[in-house]
């Protein structure tokens, strides 16, 4: 006789990207931490609030390190692990680099999960590492009491096609290479409201890998670089204004959604973290009264493997979007613009 079905949400008091930090608590964690010290080799540090750490080798090539893990926002045990590898490869391919290798964090409640849905994790993060040409090569695991697994990843790149958010220029265009929704899409899933089609749409987007990252590290028309996680569109892009020492212009009707993103956002679901995101910065956002209700759930939505946000030349910015799709991204749009003024976000 079979024995009652686990879900994996439900062993986890969040799940995705959903669980990080809010913002403000992040900057208040790390406010009276040493700085990272007279390491003329670090390019990439804690500055910023950057993607990955860089350590430069010498003037041919760097280091590229970060790591990434959190709690299921699915309950197929090979999707969780396929989302939080794709999700952790991904800050380095938006720092512009090459993925080389990585290493599993795992941790699990053994007395919970059966030893084949540990398996099924970690075969579903292997097929990602696969997929991006490197190998699982080691981790560290332990008996924790909710499921959360993830990487830390080592990738190369060459100094000069290093992409961090804080290059953004005044005039540059921004482009968007995923659709927005994630968070509102793992909420109504958590409540069995999510339907098998939209399912599919979020696990296809999550799943995708910003691999597209390491060619735009070599466009010099590429200025800066991020992706969008945790804190939302207005979150990160807020990052790259205040590294950048520049106010960003997004228009909200050229924003890419996943396709009933909307419609949920309408029908009330939405994520803690989205509350916590606004809480942390909204003295730092310029909503219009014309949005509609739900926009700010959508903008603060956290998005779990998110796509890149990019800032790059506005004579390039078609061109780049047209390239950008073609290598495997039909949601990529031009989104806003950088202009001179205070770090700030701009809705219109």
């Amino acid at each position: 006789m079979l024995g009652p079905v686990i879900r994996l949400t439900e062993l986890a008091h969040g799940g995705g990207c959903g669980c990080k930090l809010a913002p403000s608590v992040l900057q208040q964690l790390l406010a009276n931490q040493p700085s990272t010290g007279p390491f003329a080799q670090l390019l990439v540090g804690t500055e910023t609030g950057d993607d990955a750490a860089v350590w430069r080798i010498d003037d041919d090539q760097c280091v590229v390190a970060t790591t990434d893990f959190f709690m299921p926002m699915v309950d197929d045990a090979r999707d969780f692990g396929r989302i939080a590898a794709t999700n952790a490869i991904s800050d380095v391919y938006a720092m512009g680099a090459r993925p080389i290798m990585a290493l599993a964090i795992l941790g699990m409640p053994l007395d919970k999960l059966p030893v084949e849905t540990v398996r099924e994790i970690l075969a579903g993060g292997a097929s990602i590492c696969s997929d991006a040409g490197i190998p699982v090569a080691g981790g560290h695991s332990i008996d924790t009491p909710e499921p959360l697994y993830g990487l830390a990843v080592i990738g190369l790149a060459k100094p000069q096609n290093i992409r961090r958010n804080a290059g953004a220029r005044p005039g540059d265009a921004l482009i968007l290479t995923k659709g927005i929704g994630v968070g509102i899409y793992s909420a109504a899933f958590k409540k069995r409201a999510l339907p098998a089609d939209a399912y599919a749409e979020m696990i296809a987007s999550t799943t995708l890998l910003n691999h597209i990252g390491f060619a735009l590290g070599e466009n010099t028309h590429v200025h800066a670089m991020t992706d969008v996680t945790g804190f939302g569109l207005l979150g990160h892009a807020l990052e790259m204004a205040r590294g950048s020492g520049v106010s960003i212009d997004i228009a909200y009707d050229r924003i890419p959604f996943l396709v009933s993103a909307r419609t949920l956002a309408e029908a009330g679901f939405a994520t803690g973290a989205s509350g916590r995101n606004w809480t942390s910065y909204r003295h730092e956002v310029l909503l219009p009264e014309s949005l509609p209700n739900t926009a700010r759930l959508l903008l603060t939505d956290p998005q779990t493997s998110g796509g890149l946000l990019i800032a790059c030349a506005p004579e390039r910015a078609e061109d780049l979007r047209n390239s950008i799709e073609t290598a495997g991204y039909p949601n990529a749009r031009i989104i806003g613009a950088v202009r001179t003024g205070e770090p700030r976000i701009n809705i219109f």
